[in-house]
This record gives structure tokens, C-alpha cells and sequence, in this order.
């Protein structure tokens, strides 16, 4: 395993490497990963960050809700196969695995059948479950670091014990920031000091009462991007199976090449519209504090991955080549709401978006007429249809809006650029090629800071859109 053309950094300076559930899908990668923790950065002292193995988050969501729904068949399979995963793997690390994952893997049984017995999931227990995936899968992690020739002795806490504090909102619990980053600092430093390498669970964390939360979609990058925060690391590594973010999807235009430089902006635009990058919420920590972020592929360490930097001029792209990426969301629905009430009426849009939000729909984007007679809205399909049914209550029976439609087989496309701010004719580019090849544009969406452009087409013409565009622009 060759390490990327890159400067080793300095012993003082902390680099912190996440790795994700592909990375940590059996005994094999687990190893591989731990190598990589250990060789690839140098003198630098290392924060390993992990996720549950793959697909073992999935097996323990449905693992609660078989408690829950009184299956114990379910339970019992599900147990059963969660533990050989668990266990086997232990054993097929050797002598360093953990002993106590069989403890481990006793507690979530007594849970599950605690769940079972009340007859109720609630959010705090099904947190309670999901959080045995990392807790299961960083001292493993552990072990096989501290089992590589030479390295140095490595701990593994749980974010908690780490010193990730967060509110009670569970199941996408909010870190209480200064707090988190002083007992981040304040456990971790004295281990990195005097040359310990540590690793740390994704994803969970718990309240200042100690009781287990998680963090949410994105939640193991969440953490990665906290940690380096907290220890003014040098950048934070996302390891996974893709060699970085990319113009487009490879699927969708062949010609699709790796972007090895972006700005934070354009990374949370591209996670916003379902790019395989950082949940945007995820990128805040190590944006804030400065803090450059990498992605690179576990299984090809020769690659330079794609660095996330702070906005400067010399991040942007140059005029002659403003976007960088053109991402596809597909699982999207729209919502047309339309009447002629709307007009000139203060308090409609509040009103669309209370009850939206009361809902727990999160709208994704949103364009209205000048005319104040429509309002298009972007959801995901899979809560269009609860959406449609909260606006018709809502509004219809308000006389508010005359008509909430429906259209569920659309999907939105991105452009997305630091360099199209300030830049005329990029849209007229964007339109005059989508109409050459007869795509019609259902609905369009541009912010303020100009970072991206986004519109609405049928899902059936969405990849020749994204084709064409990126002929467009990026060649």
C-alpha cells in the first residue's frame, strides 16, 4: 500500500481520519483501515473516527422496531446475526480483539427485550440501539491498530466519553458546541501528547445527564469535523470507497472526472443536492474553525482524494470555467400551490411552511411567482405524499390556495460553482443547452450568493440534462 505524494506532517500536528461502514465491512478492511490510521500520515498524531460496520446500522433499526412490534422471531434472528457478525470478526483479528464484545452483545439483547416487554419504541430508545453499531466497531478498530508493527498504544471512547455533549433532541441531537470542544480537548490532548493514538465512535454521543443520543444523518463525519475542531487539527480524512467528489456522477456523464480542490461553500451546495459528499451540518465544525477536509478512497491510498479548503480567490475557478459539478437529486417530489387568494394575502408562505414543518417535511427548494399566485415547492418523495395531505388541510380549508398538486416522477439538477458569482451568462448557458436538446424546465431556484443554480425536469429527461451541462461546462 503506497501513501499519496503528500508532505508527512510535523508530530505536533494532529490529523483526524474517519473511516465509513465500507471501510469497516469485515476483519479484512478493518485491518486495512487500521494500517492506513497508521502509516499513511506520517509523524502526525492520529484521531481515528468510526462508523458502525456496514450494514449494521440498518440491522439494528430493524432490530428496535421488531421489539417494538412484537416479533420475536425477528428479534432472534436479528440478534443472532448481528452477534456472528460481531463475534466472528473479533476472532478473526486475533489476540488484540476485544474480550468484552460478548458483554456488549449481551447489553443490546437485555434492551431489545426491554423494548419488547414495554411494547413501545421511542426515540430515545431506538437511539439507545442504534448507538451499539459504533460501540461494537471501535474496539475492534482499536485493536487492530495496536496490533500494527511498531505503533503506538491505542484507547477507544465512546463520543461521550470522549466529550461530545448534545441537547435531548434524539435522533438528530445538536452538540452544545463550546462545551463539547473544551471536553473534547481536555480528554484527547494529554493521550496525543505523550504519543497514544485514540479512536472514537461516530455518530453518538449523550446529554449532559449521560444519556446515549445520535447525531443524525451524516452524524460519523459530524463527529470527524467536531474532533478536528476541537484538536486545531491539521485537516480531517473521510475515508471511504470513492476516490472523492467528482464534476457528476460517472454513470450519468462518462466524462465525469475527480474534483481534487473545492471550497466549503461549493461542498455544502453539492451535499444539499445528494452529491456523495459531507451532510452540510457536518462540514460546519471544521469550517468554522479552518479546518481543510479530505476525502480519500480506503482502497486506493495513491490517490490525493479531493481537499475541501476555506474561500480564498485562488479556491474559485477561474472565469473561463465558473461550475465545478453538476449533481442530481432524485428522490424528489414537487408541490404546485396555486389560487388566486394567494395574491396580495400576507401569511401564505408562513402558513406552507408552519405546517410543513409541523409535519417533520423538510423542503429541499422553493420558488414563487411574482405574481404571488403559485408556489412550487421541492420535497422528498418519500414524504410528498403525507406534505400534499397536511397542505390541502391547511390551506383549502382556509380558502388560502385553490389547488395543491402533485408531481412525484421529477428530479432536480444542480449547477454548482464559487466561480458563477458575479459571472453573467451562466444561467443563459445553462437554459440555451438543456432547450438544444428539448428538456423541459419545470421550476428554477437561484440563490443570493449565486454558489449554484437549480431547476426542475421529469425524472425521465434528468440524465441528459446532467450530460449536456456537463459538455457545457467542464468538458
Amino acid at each position: 500500500m503506497t501513501a499519496p505524494p503528500q508532505s508527512p506532517a510535523p508530530a505536533d500536528e494532529t490529523i483526524v481520519m474517519k473511516f465509513g461502514g465500507t471501510s469497516m465491512k469485515d476483519a479484512a478492511t478493518i485491518r486495512r483501515s487500521a494500517s492506513i490510521a497508521s502509516t499513511t500520515a506520517g509523524a502526525a498524531r492520529v484521531v481515528v473516527v468510526v462508523s458502525a460496520m456496514d450494514q449494521v446500522t440498518e440491522m439494528l433499526l430493524e432490530l428496535a422496531e421488531a421489539a417494538a412490534g412484537d416479533n420475536p422471531a425477528a428479534v432472534s434472528t436479528l440478534l443472532a446475526a448481528i452477534r456472528d457478525k460481531h463475534v466472528s470478526t473479533a476472532a478473526d483479528l486475533g489476540g488484540n480483539a476485544p474480550a468484552d464484545t460478548a458483554e456488549t452483545l449481551d447489553r443490546l439483547e437485555r434492551l431489545a427485550l426491554g423494548i419488547a416487554a414495554v411494547g413501545e419504541l421511542t426515540p430515545r430508545s431506538r437511539d439507545a440501539v442504534v448507538a451499539f453499531g459504533e460501540t461494537l466497531s471501535a474496539p475492534l478498530m482499536a485493536a487492530a491498530m495496536s496490533s500494527v508493527p511498531s505503533a503506538p498504544s491505542c484507547a477507544w471512547f465512546t463520543g461521550r466519553h470522549a466529550g461530545i455533549v448534545t441537547n435531548d433532541h434524539f435522533g438528530r441531537a445538536e452538540p452544545l458546541m463550546d462545551l463539547t470542544l473544551f471536553q473534547v480537548r481536555h480528554t484527547l490532548e494529554p493521550l496525543l501528547a505523550r504519543g497514544d493514538r485514540a479512536v472514537v465512535t461516530g455518530f453518538i454521543a449523550a446529554t449532559q445527564h449521560g444519556v446515549t443520543t445520535t447525531l443524525g444523518r451524516g452524524g460519523s463525519d459530524y463527529t470527524a469535523s467536531i474532533l478536528g475542531a476541537a484538536l486545531a487539527a491539521r485537516e480531517v480524512w473521510i475515508w471511504s470507497d470513492v476516490d472523492g467528489l467528482m464534476t457528476a456522477d460517472p454513470r450519468l456523464a462518462p466524462s465525469a472526472r475527480l474534483l481534487e480542490r473545492i471550497t466549503f461553500a461549493e461542498a455544502i451546495e453539492m451535499g444539499q443536492f445528494g452529491a456523495k459528499s459531507m451532510h452540510p451540518l457536518a462540514l460546519e465544525p471544521a469550517a468554522e474553525h479552518i479546518i481543510p477536509v479530505r476525502f480519500r478512497n480506503t482502497f486506493n491510498t495513491d490517490s490525493p482524494g479531493t481537499l475541501i479548503v476555506p474561500e480564498t480567490p485562488a479556491a474559485n475557478t477561474d472565469a473561463d470555467h465558473p461550475v465545478r459539478s453538476i449533481p442530481l437529486l432524485k428522490n424528489a417530489a414537487m408541490i404546485n400551490i396555486s389560487g388566486a387568494a394567494m395574491v396580495g394575502r400576507p401569511g401564505t408562505a408562513a402558513q406552507v411552511f408552519r405546517a410543513l414543518g409541523e409535519a417533520a417535511v423538510n423542503v429541499m427548494m422553493i420558488s414563487q411567482t411574482v405574481s404571488e399566485a403559485g408556489i412550487s415547492l421541492v420535497v422528498s418523495r418519500d414524504h410528498a405524499a403525507r406534505a400534499k395531505a397536511v397542505l390541502e388541510r391547511t390551506l383549502m380549508r382556509t380558502g388560502s390556495a385553490s389547488a395543491v398538486r402533485l408531481l412525484d416522477d421529477v428530479n432536480v439538477v444542480a449547477v454548482v460553482g464559487a466561480g458563477m458569482a458575479g459571472h453573467p451568462g451562466v444561467a443563459a448557458r445553462v437554459f440555451s443547452a438543456v432547450a438544444r436538446k428539448n428538456i423541459n424546465v419545470i421550476a428554477i431556484a437561484q440563490g443570493s450568493s449565486e454558489l449554484s443554480i437549480s431547476f426542475v425536469v421529469r425524472a425521465d429527461q434528468a440524465a441528459d440534462a446532467v450530460r449536456t451541462l456537463h459538455e457545457e461546462f467542464v468538458g
